[in-house]
């Protein structure tokens, strides 16, 4: 006598392929969630980088932080994150304030990209909009940490670009940006390497606010901060501006501004 093999029937299969689909429903949005979760912790990893590297070069440079954009009015070829031949190109690595502090731990002599950062593709690095894609998606507090600011005998805003703060004068490390997930619109979204605080500091409450910068990109909604002395938070938007002047709305690509934003607090020196 010959046994007969016993194959699956329709119906069983069907039963199989149905319990895999309700498996893979499960488990994707937790295979998602722990990506995402995975990136936000690389993305802390590289920006306390940052900072560490910025605390280097204050020790390096009498207490001085490092500047963010030398001669921005003028040249406009140094950012912090490195430098251009002439305006309109791409900024590179070499030259930039942190690169020589970036070859020790970090193992990059430019700065990591943010994983989290989706940059729509095609982008052609020489467009004008690609200039700062070098930046990793990361923006320095660099108006009042990369800059020396002060008011003239008529009380007008004046400012050096040519060096930073000192390190001593930030009255509250632990409450003070230094570095955070940043990025502009215009018709696409791009990399940004300025954090823009809720208000010009020249102006205050009262005068016009600019479009915001900080990006709130990774999971949950979040952005990812580090301060002065060096810890990382994961913060939350709490507001945003609904049109942009570059041409795109920040509200739509998860740009805005988190903590309380009814003054410049959280990024002032004092």
């Amino acid at each position: 006598m010959h046994a007969r093999g016993h194959g699956f029937t329709l119906v069983e299969l069907l039963v199989v392929i149905a319990v895999i689909a309700l498996l893979m429903g499960v488990l994707l949005p937790s295979l998602s969630q722990a990506r995402g979760s995975g990136m936000r912790m690389q993305g802390a990893s590289n920006i306390r980088q940052l900072q560490l590297a910025n605390t280097m070069y204050a020790d390096d440079h009498a207490g001085r932080m490092m500047p963010g954009a030398i001669g921005m009015a003028t040249t406009n070829l140094h950012r912090w994150h490195g430098t251009r031949e002439s305006d309109g190109l791409p900024f590179e690595p070499e030259g930039g304030s942190i690169t020589p502090y970036l070859d020790g731990e970090s193992g990059s002599r430019g700065v990591r990209r943010c994983p989290a950062l989706r940059i729509p593709e095609g982008v052609d690095r020489s467009e004008v909009w690609a200039f700062e894609e070098n930046c990793g998606g990361y923006g320095y507090n660099a108006l009042y940490l990369g800059a020396v600011m002060w008011r003239d005998h008529r009380g007008r805003m004046m400012m050096d670009r040519s060096r930073g703060a000192l390190r001593a004068r930030v009255r509250n490390p632990s409450e003070t940006v230094a570095f955070a997930d940043c990025a502009m619109v215009t018709t696409d979204l791009i990399e940004y390497s300025f954090v823009r605080s809720p208000y010009w500091p020249q102006d205050g409450p009262a005068g016009d606010r600019p479009d915001p910068s900080i990006h709130f990109r990774h999971v949950g909604g979040t952005a990812n901060v580090v301060w002065v002395d060096g810890h990382v938070s994961s913060e939350r938007m709490t507001e945003t501006k609904a049109e942009g002047i570059y041409g795109g709305s920040p509200r739509e690509h998860g740009l805005g501004w988190f903590g309380e934003v009814d003054s410049n607090r959280l990024f002032d020196l004092d």
